[in-house]
Formats: structure tokens, sequence, C-alpha cells
């Protein structure tokens, strides 16, 4: 069956793999080169897939090493704040206008409306479209020198939310050369990306120019490792300062100083395909939904370190549990006959989290339990997305973070269960459910948008296209006695800040 174990010999392998490139880096910019502070080092789970491009994926990273930022920024509850924006306004229903902040790129230039302007159209005819642009497109022209208006195709009450997404950063013209935006030199955050070595490593340099006041740490170097072990043993042998996304098997291993635990936005759940095969039946999905137990899978997989499973949205997003309705529409479960006569299913998942492989074996032994007979499936989850997304499977179980393009999860809804949904694994075409995420999507109040998408959570839940497993919880690195300032964010958009350094 397959697992992310992994044997001694291959773990020492990764930490010996790991432990190469930061004493590089460390030799050649350590904390005597800069002499006032010393330089951060931080192993990262994910390698840069497209080469540091902000249109992708590497975005992200390069959001939580406070490389990039965009026109606003995002608190605690979601809401937008400022960031390269001082303030904006709304117009009209489709016409925002937005003041700049004084403030210069890492290159020198001036963060004016031309730039805002140049980096917004960029993103909006990128290839492939970032996905926050993929439901909205924006046309941003310059009012003057310090502000920008901005034109959305249809009504978006959510556009300074939108804005916050690392793919809509804002970069100086030097950074758009031959149809590609590299950011390095070319951002405004507090660290100014000055190399990267492939998938293996990158350096930041403080920018001393940063409009928020000087970074406490001079530099930062990065390493990054897929294998969750051997960040981990990094940790330990003091290799790094910070070490991100600590796999559940080590957090124990480590000890408490070392590890930080909180909330995330991030459900995992078991995606059921409801056009083809097996679980187009929904008295099938019912009993697939009765099968799972939600507990044996935070106690036996991760040892107490998440929540038990209350809906799509967990405790991560506050508010969620308030306004939570009990399913509506749901079918009766099939009996344990009629499941023992169906056809095999094929249930899978990826190893990128490592904790994944495992659940899906207790899953797979909870809906045999059932009478379900089950295949199991478990690659690299870019060999997977495509067949996941064309419902090549019967059960996708993934780690899906309900709050990333937008910070509102009314757009995961409209995403992941409706008819027209870009990342749509359960193929699910239900006129109520739809019904519910529209009216969602056309309410601007924001408690009453939250009352109307728990609604839209119920009407999901009742058609059993995907059933909640657990709500993650994040578990960073670092050692609570030298290093301060790490973010702890249920959105996952910053780890490293200004404030991150070594004490």
């Amino acid at each position: 069956m397959p697992t992310s174990r992994r044997t001694p010999l291959a773990v020492a392998a990764a930490t010996a793999a790991l432990l190469l490139p930061l004493a590089a880096c460390s030799s050649s910019s350590g904390s005597g080169a800069s002499g006032d502070a010393q330089r951060l080092r931080v192993v990262m789970a994910f390698p840069p897939a497209q080469a540091m491009s902000p249109y992708g994926d590497d975005a992200v990273t390069l959001s939580r090493l406070a490389v990039i930022e965009g026109l606003t920024t995002l608190d605690r509850n979601g809401a937008a704040e400022p960031a390269l924006a001082t303030s904006w306004k709304q117009d009209n229903p489709t016409t925002w206008t937005f003041t700049l902040r004084d403030a210069v790129f890492q290159d020198g230039t001036k963060v004016d409306a031309d730039a805002v302007v140049r980096s917004l159209t960029a993103a909006g005819k990128a290839s492939p479209l970032p996905r926050v642009l993929s439901d909205t497109p924006l046309t941003a022209t310059a009012a003057g020198p310090g502000t920008v208006r901005i034109v959305t195709k249809g009504e978006d009450p959510l556009l300074p939310q939108r804005l916050a997404n690392p793919s809509l950063t804002i970069l100086s013209a030097g950074a758009y050369e031959n149809g590609r935006a590299n950011p390095a030199g070319h951002a405004t955050g507090p660290f100014t990306l000055t190399g990267v070595k492939g998938a293996v490593s990158a350096t930041l340099e403080r920018n001393a120019d940063y409009w928020g006041g000087k970074a406490k740490a001079p530099g930062v170097d990065v390493t990054f490792a897929a294998d969750g072990t051997a960040r981990a043993n990094a940790l330990r042998t003091k290799t790094v300062d910070v070490a991100e996304y600590v796999p559940i098997a080590q957090a124990s291993l480590l000890g408490d100083s070392y590890v930080h635990e909180f909330p995330s936005a991030r459900t995992n759940g078991l995606s059921l395909n409801t056009v083809r095969g097996v679980f187009a039946d929904p008295a099938m999905r019912a009993a697939a939904r009765e099968a799972i137990d939600s507990k044996a899978l935070v106690d036996g997989v991760y040892e107490g370190r998440a929540d038990t499973a209350k809906g799509l949205l967990g405790p991560g997003i506050p508010w969620a549990a308030g306004k939570r309705t009990a399913p509506t529409g749901r079918t009766p479960a099939a009996s344990l006959e009629e499941v023992a006569e169906t056809k095999k299913i094929v249930l899978a998942t990826y190893t990128n989290r490592p904790e994944l492989p495992e659940v899906a074996t207790l899953v797979q032994q909870q809906l045999e339990k059932r009478g379900f007979t089950v295949e199991q499936v478990v690659r690299d989850y870019a060999q997977m997305e495509a067949d996941a997304l064309a419902g090549k499977y019967d059960a996708f179980i993934q780690a899906r973070n309900t709050l990333l393009d937008t910070a509102d999860p009314v757009s995961y809804l409209a995403s992941d269960f409706t008819c027209d949904g870009s990342f749509n694994i359960s193929q699910l075409c239900d006129k109520d459910v739809d019904a519910a995420v529209d009216k969602a999507a056309s309410l601007r109040a924001t408690d009453a948008r939250h009352s109307a998408g728990m609604t839209a959570e119920a009407a999901v839940l009742g058609a059993d296209a995907l059933v909640p497993l657990v709500h993650e919880r994040f578990v960073q690195g670092y050692d609570d006695a030298r290093v301060e300032g790490v973010a702890l964010d249920p959105m996952e958009r910053t780890l490293i800040t200004a404030d991150t350094h070594v004490g």
C-alpha cells in the first residue's frame, strides 16, 4: 500500500542534501557580511515550480518570504487593509479608485499609477491566467500619478480582497522582459530576491528603502526541501532557524518549544464523483459519508494536531461555526448489502502532503468496513490534478485552502461545487447549490454574505459531493527562545515578515 514513510537511509540522504546548500549560503552571505544582525535561515516545503513567476503557485512562496506586495493585504478575518494603496472607494458597481502610497521599488524606481496599470494588465494577459482573475476580468487605468481606476467586467464587491492575491503583485517596469515577469529586484517587499538556484535555494537581502521600515534581519537564506522529515531534521540540528510545514509525525519529536500549531483555513475532504461510477448514486455517496470517522483520523494520523470535521469551513474561519446550519436535501444512505453489490472504486490522493497517504489508508479501511471494494492510487499531485479535474477517480482526497484566492469562502464554493466551477473535482452540478452560491455571491454586506455562504455550504453537504475529513492545523517550526516575528497565518500568505529575526 502506498505510504509517505521513508527509510532511514532515504531520510538521511534527504537531510544531507538539505545541509549542503544551506552551508553554502551561510558561508557566502552569512551574518559577518551584514554586521548588525544574523541572517535568517529558512527551509520551505515547496520548491519553485515556475522559476518564481508571480502568476502561479510560486507567488505564494514570494509572499510568504516577504518579497512581493499588492495594492492591499488581508487582516486575520480576511478583510482588506492598505498595502501599496493607502485607501480606495467604490465609484459605482463596477468602478473603484485606489490612492497609492509614497513608495519605491527595490530597484529605486517610484511606485506610481503607470506601474500599477502595467502590473495588473500583465497579470490579466498571463498564460495561464492567474486563478484569481478567472471569473473577474479587470481593466486598470491611471487617473493621476498616484491614483488608479479599476473597472471590473461585472459587479465585484470583493475587489479589494482580490487585489491582495499574491499573483496581483505590483512590480517595476524592469521586471517585464520577453513576455515574462521577474520579481528579482523589482518588487516592493521588505526583502529583495537577489538569487535563485533552480529548485534548491534562494537568497534574499534586506530592502533598505522599504516603505514600512527596515527589516530586522539583514537577509534570508532559503532552501527548498519537499521532504518533511528533512525539514524537521534541519530544524532539530539547528541548520535552519525556521522550517515551514513540519509534518505531524515529526512534531512530537521536536518538542513544544520548536512546534507552533494553529488553526488553518484548510479542510481535508473526500471528493466523490457525482456524475460517473458508483458515486453518481447519491445513496452511495451518503453511505460513504456515514462510513467516515473523523475522530479516528484526527487521533490516528494527526496525533491530535487537527480538528474533527464540522463542515467545509473549519476553525481557521472564526465566524463559520456560529452561522452553520444543518445540511439540506440529503438522500438516505444505501444499505450494507446494496453497497456490497457495487463495483470497485478508485480512491486517489497525493504524496505532497505527508499525512494524506496515511489518511487514504485509513479512509480505505473505513469504506471497506461499510462494504465498498477500494483500490488506492497515490502519486505526486502534478501527475494527478488533470485526471482529478476530469473526473477520472471515484473519490479524491485533497487538502483545500478554502480562503486561498480572495479570502472569501463564497469564491471557494463557486469554484469547487458549481456547474461552471473551475476546480470542481466532484463534478457537482446541482441547481439548488448553484442558486445558493449565486445568492451569496450577489451580497455585498459582509455579515449577510457570510450567512448566505453557510446556507450554500449546507446545500453542498446535503448533496454529499464532498465529505469533510479533518480541519488541518498548520505546524510551523522554529525555536521560540531564539526566533521572533514569524507570522502564523491561517490563510498561508505570510510567514517571514519585516519583524522576523533571530534574537
